[in-house]
């Protein structure tokens, strides 16, 4: 979440940024709330100063009437003294019953105050593009050469059922619509394109990880994905109060919460495998057969935490990562900076890229990585010590290695063959006994 300190200073910025992102959230609302808050606290704490000065003039009653020099005056004065202690009591009564409805109301006015503050959106970095859909989206450049065919290229779906490598039918009757089972060449090219983003990236200090699958509701909404329609897209299990993650990402930035690291340990970089879930709600028609947009898919994720004046070093950093996994796979593809409208609520900047399709004719997403500044940091609260003691909160990053099922649908079409047989890449046949799946 931003700072409320923040938002109380450049409420217009604030406003700014949600209308860019598409956000909708009342922030004179929300400040409305906030002053009510902070003068509901400052009442209450005036109460209870009152009422500790009560309980004082009762304690010097008390100390009057322990005290041998006073005692006799005391005598001659009990029903003075009676009436005082208990005009005393009622007073405090008084401020004890209106402390309590002090209490309920602060209560009321927090719980209204952090569902606001929840719907608060990161804010674009100041070089995002300002649009109002994927149209506004730049494209920054292309790489890599479209392959060339002496025949017409065939969609992926149509040379995976032909060689046996995906089958939707039999998972559809299994599991139902968006689920398919990966066969033969194309399981064991998953685990090639695993060892290949693993082999890269521990090479330069990513800590390798196989996070849980399942998390916690409170932790989930840690990283600002459910106050959107994020939340409808998620699997979530009322029973154990438990989310199915929709990417690894979710279960690693959730790991170090409440935890302080030292400067020195800055940045943390880990990449991990898992299993993803969503139901993809807002996806209706969409890529309805196959395995581009389905209900349960694996990744390979990776995430950082990072020193908040390094975090746009870092961003760029992520990218140049997924970058040299697509070269390393020589497929021709395309890097997006996205617009305003295309960065989730806890993003503050987004690049895309998109791998060139020949059997579509159409570049597809098959990477994303963001940075998300301190959003998620605060409402995790993760933080990092600098060398003078200091305490402040890290920034989060993510980005994609591989998205397996995307990235196999880039081999099949870019190394697909004239007699249907699709080659292997160059950078996975060390890891598999064959150069070509026929």
């Amino acid at each position: 979440m931003l700072d409320i300190k923040f938002i109380r200073q450049n409420p217009n910025k604030v406003k700014e940024g949600c209308r860019a992102k598409q956000a909708k959230v009342d922030i004179d609302e929300l400040l409305e709330v906030d002053k009510k808050r902070l003068e509901t606290l400052q009442a209450l704490e005036d109460m209870r100063a009152q009422k500790n000065k009560a309980s004082k003039k009762i304690g010097e009653t008390k100390k009057e009437k322990s005290s041998k020099k006073t005692n006799l005056l005391l005598a001659l004065r009990p029903l003075e003294r009676a009436r005082r202690n208990k005009k005393i009591i009622l007073e405090m009564k008084e401020l004890d019953s209106n402390s309590d409805r002090l209490t309920q109301t602060i209560k009321e006015l927090d719980e209204k105050f952090n569902a606001l503050m929840l719907q608060v959106p990161n804010l674009p970095q100041d070089d995002v593009p300002v649009g109002k859909d994927a149209s506004s989206n730049v494209v920054l450049k292309e790489v890599g050469e479209k392959p060339k065919f002496d025949f017409k290229p065939k969609d992926y779906l149509e040379l995976a059922e032909r060689l046996n490598l995906i089958d939707i039918k039999r998972a559809a009757k299994v599991s139902g619509t968006r689920f398919g089972y990966l066969k033969g060449g194309a399981a064991l090219l998953e685990f090639a394109l695993i060892d290949l983003a693993f082999g890269t990236l521990t090479k330069d200090g990513f800590i390798p990880i196989v996070p849980p699958v399942m998390v916690k509701s409170e932790v989930a909404r840690g990283m600002g994905y459910f106050e959107q329609a994020d939340k409808e897209d998620a699997y979530y299990l009322p029973k154990d109060d438990l989310y199915l993650v929709g990417t690894s990402e979710q279960s690693i930035g959730v790991m170090h919460t409440n935890e302080v690291f030292e400067e020195k340990d800055l940045p943390k970089r880990y990449v991990g495998f898992s299993t993803c879930f969503r139901r993809e709600s807002g996806s209706y028609g969409k890529d309805t057969k196959g395995i581009m947009r389905v209900h349960q898919f694996d990744k390979v994720e990776m995430f950082s935490f990072c020193h908040p004046e390094k975090s746009k070093e870092e961003h760029q950093f992520l990218l140049s990562m997924e970058e040299k996994l697509m070269q390393q796979l020589k497929i021709p593809y395309r890097v997006l900076q996205m617009c305003t409208a295309e960065i989730a609520l806890p993003q503050a900047a987004k690049y895309d890229i998109e791998a060139w399709l020949p059997g579509q004719n159409q570049y597809r997403e098959t990477h994303s990585t963001s940075t998300c500044t301190d959003f998620q940091a605060r409402r995790l609260n993760i933080r990092y010590r600098n060398k003078s003691g200091k305490v402040n909160f890290v920034h989060t990053l993510n980005g994609t290695a591989f998205a397996i099922g995307r990235t196999l649908i880039a081999i099949i079409e870019n190394y697909q063959q004239k007699d249907g047989s699709i080659k292997v890449p160059e950078a996975l046949q060390k890891n598999l006994k064959f150069k070509t799946i026929s």
